[in-house]
């Protein structure tokens, strides 16, 4: 993280320290959404543009080796290296109460979440989901997937993430760290209170491991589950017919009296 602050401050005697942090996490989001999500591409390819105007030839080429100094952090293991990065430098907005929870906080409460209650709804649904509000640098869900990781889960494939944030710098940095850790993630870039939605940014993994048509699926089993259940709960039940009870047994006649032969039988 030392080496991407240094590289930064270099980059702000030109240019203020968090205009440099913004625009190199958004032009990386953008790099990695244009290479799957094609139905955005041109909008999101013009602020490409718009934004590396800011920048001459050389300043430009900071830009891959801040990305390839973030991907090498990231491959020594799980961490929120932009979150860290972001409090670094003091670039974070105190007065919007911008405090990211810390990263071992983050870790602590993961490990809480994958027991074997995870493991049941993944055998059960095939994947389990988890969505963040106010996901600032997505450390919260960075934290889920080193856990499942560190259990033996396979979290790219059994895990998907919706989170929320208000800060399209936040959107920016979740969406780089979840594409650079392949994690199935849709980031929103929204008000969680007001359900205002602006833009949605579909991660490499959610795009390229097809989870919009398996989450699909999963909607509309769920929908047929309770629909069916709905149906089974309306029907009358049918009340079974209780066997007859069997007739009293006919006694037999008495034998008649032994009446001689010319005689005629009388009643009194």
């Amino acid at each position: 993280m030392q080496d991407m602050a240094k590289l930064i401050h270099q980059l702000g005697h030109r240019h203020n320290a968090y205009q440099v942090f913004a625009d190199f996490v958004e032009v990386s989001a953008i790099a990695f959404s244009n290479a799957v999500d094609k139905p955005q591409f041109d909008k999101r390819e013009q602020r490409y543009f718009d934004i590396i105007k800011r920048y001459d030839k050389d300043e430009l080429q900071q830009f891959p080796k801040l990305l390839g100094m973030l991907t090498n952090h990231l491959e020594g293991g799980f961490d929120d290296v932009l979150g860290n990065l972001y409090h670094h430098l003091e670039i974070h907005n105190e007065r919007s109460g911008q405090y990211f929870t810390p990263y071992p906080i983050c870790q602590m409460m993961a490990k809480l979440q994958v027991n074997q209650g995870l493991q049941d709804i993944i055998d059960k649904k095939g994947y389990v989901s988890a969505s963040d509000p106010a996901c600032g640098s997505g450390a919260m869900v960075v934290a889920l997937a080193d856990e499942m990781y560190q259990q033996k889960i396979n979290y790219q494939q059994t895990l998907h993430a919706t989170v929320v944030d208000l800060d399209p710098r936040c959107v920016h940095m979740a969406y780089v760290q979840f594409s650079l850790l392949n994690i199935p993630a849709v980031v929103v870039h929204g008000n969680s209170l007001s359900l205002e939605e602006f833009s949605h940014w579909h991660t490499p993994a959610h795009v390229l491991g097809g989870w919009p048509q398996k989450m699909e699926r999963q909607k509309r089993f769920e929908q047929f589950q309770e629909l069916l259940e709905v149906t089974v709960a309306d029907t009358p039940k049918i009340v079974k017919e209780q066997p007859r009870p069997s007739p009293a047994p006919i006694e037999p006649m008495p034998p008649m009296p032994n009446v001689a032969a010319g005689t005629q039988l009388r009643l009194f």
